[in-house]
């Protein structure tokens, strides 16, 4: 599938239900919603996926749009979580992913993308569209967090938050690395100036 054939927009609440369709598909994102990374001390155990879902649909209520959501053929085939970084409480309390500086950002945290559709270049057009997206909202410096695969493929289950070769192609530059633990891997931090 080229992704000439996806059309993506911003979130909003009339939205929701084809997004809860794209995430019935499994994994994280059924439960998740791509909120974990917006509230910070929340117990993740005792979270539900309505809650997280009610949470995702007050954001969209509110605005800007907290993410984007491709469809092919009317149907929701990908999605990623996106804002001002101000609006991910999480990342301002982690050591690995801390601010790097002052200047205001918005964030890229997420990405989700159906199973039938991986591996053709939709996560890289939800990229591209989040660029403009970010752009068209003000924003003048675009931030994320993805994995370095080193070029090895991954479970797409380590995968959400984008890879540093697609960051890459997209005009990023890698401007830190941090290691949370000596059990974790580093991660890169990327970013584009608008």
């Amino acid at each position: 599938m080229p992704p000439d054939d996806l059309t993506i927009v911003p979130l909003t609440p009339a939205r929701l239900d084809d997004l809860a369709a794209l995430f019935e598909q499994g994994g994280d994102p059924k439960w998740c919603w791509c909120t974990y990374f917006r509230v910070r001390g929340r117990s993740w155990s005792k979270s539900t996926p309505a809650a997280n879902r009610s949470l995702m649909g007050d954001l969209a209520r509110r605005g800007p749009a907290p993410g984007l959501v491709a469809y092919r053929e009317g149907l929701a085939v990908a999605s990623t979580s996106l804002g001002p970084r101000e609006d991910y409480d999480r990342l301002a309390y982690s050591k690995a992913l801390a601010p790097i500086d002052d200047r205001p950002v918005w964030s890229i945290v997420c990405f989700v993308v159906g199973r039938r559709v991986r591996g053709r270049g939709v996560a890289a057009a939800l990229l591209d569209a989040a660029i403009e997206h970010a752009r068209a909202g003000g924003a003048t410096m675009l931030e994320a967090y993805p994995v370095d695969t080193g070029g090895a493929r991954i479970p797409s289950s380590n995968a959400y938050h984008g890879t540093l070769s697609m960051f890459k192609r997209a005009g990023f530059n890698e401007v830190a690395r941090r290691q949370p633990s000596g059990a974790s891997a580093p991660r890169p931090i990327v970013r584009l100036e608008l």
